[in-house]
C-alpha cells in the first residue's frame, strides 16, 4: 500500500529522537521530545486549493521542520507517518 496525499498535502516519516542529550545523559522514553524534523515521504499535486493557486515547495527526500502539533499522524503497515498541509512546514533543512 501507497499513500498519496491530496491537494497541499505532504506526508513526512518522522526522524528518530536523539536518546542522550549532548552531555551524555541519556533520556527515559517518556522524557524524550518528538523532534519536529522529519523526511518528506509524498506530495500533494498542489493546484487549487480554497480558491488559491498553491504551489508545492518541498520534494520527496526533503528533510524539513514542522509545526509541533500539525498534521495527522497515520500507521500504515508498521511504518508511522504525518499528514500535514504544506502551510504547517516552517523550513527545510539544507
Amino acid at each position: 500500500m501507497k499513500l498519496v496525499p491530496l491537494g497541499d498535502r505532504v506526508v513526512l516519516k518522522q526522524l528518530v529522537a536523539e536518546e542522550t542529550t549532548k552531555s551524555g545523559i541519556v533520556l527515559p522514553g517518556q522524557a524524550q521530545e518528538k523532534p519536529q524534523q522529519a523526511e518528506v515521504v509524498a506530495v500533494g499535486p498542489g493546484g487549487m486549493v480554497d480558491g488559491k493557486e498553491v504551489k508545492m515547495e518541498v520534494a520527496v527526500g526533503d528533510q524539513v521542520i514542522y509545526s509541533k502539533y500539525a498534521g495527522t499522524e497515520v500507521k500504515l503497515e508498521d511504518e508511522e507517518y504525518i499528514i500535514v498541509k504544506q502551510n504547517d512546514i516552517l523550513a527545510v533543512v539544507k
